[in-house]
């Protein structure tokens, strides 16, 4: 028997291809993004200890209660928006997870959804799937900011979606507050939705202040034009625990949105994955109230962005800017005329470094000359990493 395949053009994630070439050249691996430093001990304990309390049995489907109420707290504190903790948030198997179950309650065969490019590998797959056509609009290059004037244009009376990421991955790219009236702007008096992938909301530095869609439920006024309250009321937003607490493992995060996106989400939800590890919930619920461990991780990252940095000025490879996320991004234009995935791959088996080629993240396979680097490692391993790279390109 044969299978109609629903992703005919999907093989095997770039991740897990870097990563095995990696293990399999005993190569440092930069490439995929998890740190290889440990997380919290007390939150470590804290599972541990709702185990042992009896704390085993299935939790109720759209999350632990006391969980859901201490993120709406996180929330008004962070971005003074009051949100329902029985309504309006669900915790779920990661963030990749929470866009796949937004972008399928609402995508239907024929809707068109604006994707950015280079975009997290998971977002068009998740739009073909449900029969959705995406439509691609490039980040401009080296900034990869976003060209308004684009997204306007891109829009026609199918446009159901548009999806946004920020902290960006894989460029660490963040939108800015005149980024966020410019999308108010655009799906003023539209049915459109947005979906918004905040998984790094804490990773963020250079003096960069985390614009989350959460921030937009008021009535914001830029010159004489006024702007009614248009992104939160009409978005999904997920978040990733393991992005915050180090434990990329746990594949747990969560979805906000309102009452009625909620209802349809859940109805996914409930048949796909149903309820998440129920003593990871209890243990978070608690460490939450932990408010350094979150606010303190832009500081921790961006020392290790800048270690990084100044431990690859040994190399012939040029970093771009970035201000948020786990990645830095370095060209090696004029260096050498291989393409992305070829210095990738060469430099995997020959340098001992693993890294992404960001040509993977477009569609059409872009290639810019980039290299995408995780720097959420610790300092051995970042310096070890740049050495080899000094050492080999002599």
């Amino acid at each position: 028997m044969q299978i109609n395949s629903r992703l005919p053009n999907v093989g095997t994630t770039i991740f897990t291809v870097m990563s095995a070439l990696a293990t399999e050249y005993k190569a440092i691996n930069l490439g995929q993004g998890f740190p290889d430093y440990p997380m919290d001990e007390a939150l470590s304990e804290a599972v541990a200890k709702a185990m042992r309390d009896g704390h085993n049995q299935y939790a109720p489907m759209p999350g632990h209660l006391p969980l859901r109420e201490a993120i709406a707290s996180k929330v008004k504190k962070l971005y003074g928006t009051p949100i329902d903790p029985v309504n309006e948030i669900t915790i779920t198997p990661g963030g990749t997870y929470a866009i796949y179950s937004a972008v399928t309650a609402v995508i239907r065969p024929g809707d068109e959804v604006i994707v950015f490019e280079p975009a997290y590998d998971s977002y068009i797959p998740n739009v073909e799937i449900n029969g959705g056509i995406p439509i691609r609009i490039r980040l401009t290059y080296p900034d990869y900011s976003i060209d308004w004037n684009k997204v306007k244009e891109s829009i026609t009376p199918r446009t159901r979606m548009i999806m946004i990421n920020t902290p960006h991955n894989p460029t660490g790219s963040v939108l800015s507050h005149e980024d966020m009236l410019q999308l108010q702007e655009v799906v003023k008096d539209t049915n459109i939705i947005i979906v918004s992938d905040e998984v790094y909301e804490h990773l963020i530095f250079g003096g960069k202040q985390h614009q989350s869609v959460l921030r937009y439920p008021e009535l914001f006024k830029r010159s004489f034009v006024s702007f009614s309250p248009e992104l939160f009321k009409r978005s999904f937003v997920s978040f990733s625990f393991g992005k915050v607490y180090n434990c990329t493992g746990w594949k747990l995060g969560y979805s906000i949105s309102p009452a009625a996106f909620t209802s349809e989400f859940r109805k996914v939800h409930q048949f796909n994955c149903f309820s998440c590890h129920t003593p990871m919930q209890v243990a978070l619920a608690g460490f939450l109230q932990h408010e350094d461990a979150y606010l303190n991780l832009g500081t921790i990252l961006e020392k290790k962005q800048q270690f990084f940095k100044a431990m690859m000025e040994t190399t012939p490879l040029k970093p771009l800017p970035t201000f948020g996320s786990y990645f830095q991004l370095y060209s090696y234009q004029g260096l050498t005329d291989e393409t992305e995935a070829e210095l990738a791959i060469r430099l995997t088996k020959e340098a001992g470094v693993a890294s992404i080629p960001v040509s993977a993240f477009y569609a059409d396979g872009t290639d810019n000359k980039v290299l995408r680097f995780c720097f959420a490692k610790k300092e051995d391993t970042l310096a070890e990493a740049a050495n080899r790279l000094a050492r080999y390109f002599g």
